[in-house]
């Protein structure tokens, strides 16, 4: 019982650490994180010794309370783990993921698809494994049984098909800023567009 306090604080203390919204443990009891992860801990014991169908059950709940956050009750989850915001996470059956993870929201560690696992050995790692102290940044993909290494940063809106080598940074291509057309440029690109309709070009 004391092991689980003495968790429960870490957990409180993270969120206060982490998120600058909030400022007290008793304010971190409302962070939408906390009863995925809280779960998820009841959810893995009851996986572990058997009982699937339970934990599949306190699975479901936690996903309808947070707002869609999808922890398999076989994914195994470190300490300090904080989920920022929280909405379409997804942490897949085989997954592993290592203490001190920041985790933002609509990140996805999955699998590559039924079509490839279909064929792999029958208990073999199909989701990534997450290394201590690493940040997913919002809408990061990482998919199969590839490795991230300790430290490593994957930023927003990255896809991840490959090992990441610790301390290493994966980032998505940045948006281009396209120059807007003057208004004569504007005119005049209409009057080709219209041109091209009326001649039968297209």
């Amino acid at each position: 019982m004391r092991r689980v306090i003495s968790r429960a604080r870490e957990d409180l203390s993270v969120i206060v650490a982490r998120d600058p919204s909030i400022r007290t443990r008793a304010e971190a009891l409302l962070h939408p994180a906390l009863p995925a992860l809280w779960t998820h801990r009841l959810a893995h014991v009851l996986y572990i010794r058997g009982h699937r169908q339970l934990a599949r059950i306190l699975a479901y709940l936690a996903r309808a309370v947070t707002g869609g956050i999808e922890i398999h009750p076989g994914a195994t989850l470190g300490r300090r783990v904080f989920i920022d915001h929280g909405a379409a996470v997804v942490i897949g059956e085989t997954a592993e993921v290592g203490d001190d993870v920041t985790i933002f929201h609509q990140v996805t560690l999955g699998a590559v698809g039924w079509w490839r696992d279909g064929r792999r050995e029958p208990g073999a790692r199909r989701h990534p494994v997450v290394g201590d102290r690493v940040v997913l940044g919002t809408n990061a993909i990482v998919l199969g049984p590839v490795t991230v290494g300790d430290d490593a940063l994957i930023g927003a809106g990255s896809l991840v098909l490959g090992d990441v080598p610790p301390a290493a940074r994966v980032m998505a291509p940045e948006a281009e800023v396209v120059q807007r057309l003057s208004a004569a440029d504007r005119e005049e690109a209409g009057q080709l567009l219209r041109a091209l309709a009326t001649s039968g070009c297209w």
